[in-house]
């Protein structure tokens, strides 16, 4: 199937790694990620994310050719679906959350935007939700992102105060936790901030 998509998409298959074939064959077939054996912790591969957001971003270009026969369409968007399955389910990179997300908006997929805010809480460190807000510049997503990291604990938060790249992030974050959570924690972070005792 994937060698009638275009030249382009199966190039890109052809130099994907066999493990990256191999779990997208596979969601294909069951239209579910292959689940992580019970003692093994996630694990984040960024290879794998590469090449699976490229291999979506050749499918979705493909997509919009306007002479496209409605059957090879319904193919592409089954790649496409599945691509988004391994991503949701494997990725914690602030890059990859933001064209997710920016696919969801543009297709009022609601649902599909409640699952990624739900993997942002579960499986994103502080700094990758700040590096989100860093670098979209998509309102909706910055929202959510400013809401995950608020709810996450003064402890985690604080330390991106010492990076120029999020400290502003960071601010804004503790100031939403302070007065619309009403956190003393995060208010004291903030004035000890503020005095230029905030400890290195």
């Amino acid at each position: 199937m994937i060698k009638d998509l275009g030249t382009r998409v199966a190039t890109i298959w052809e130099g994907l790694r066999p493990v990256t074939k191999n779990l997208i064959e596979g969601t294909l077939t069951t239209g579910a990620v292959t689940p992580l054996a019970k003692n093994q912790q996630f694990y984040y591969d960024a290879k794998a994310d590469w090449e699976v957001t490229d291999l979506l971003n050749a499918v979705d270009e493909v997509s919009t050719t306007p002479t496209i026969a409605a059957e090879k369409k319904l193919e592409l968007e089954q790649l496409a679906d599945t691509c988004v399955r391994v991503l949701l389910d494997r990725s914690a990179s602030a890059e990859v959350f933001i064209l997710l997300a920016s696919r969801s908006i543009r297709a009022n997929d609601f649902v599909g935007l409640d699952k990624l805010t739900d993997v942002l809480a579960e499986r994103f460190s502080p700094s990758e939700i700040a590096e989100i807000i860093r670098q979209t510049e998509v309102p909706q997503i910055r929202a959510l992102a400013f809401e995950t990291l608020a709810m996450l604990s003064v402890q985690l938060i604080a330390p991106l105060l010492d990076d120029p790249l999020y400290t502003n992030i960071a601010v804004i974050a503790l100031e939403q936790k302070a007065w619309e959570f009403e956190s003393e924690e995060a208010r004291d972070v903030l004035d000890a901030y503020d005095a230029g005792n905030f400890p290195e």
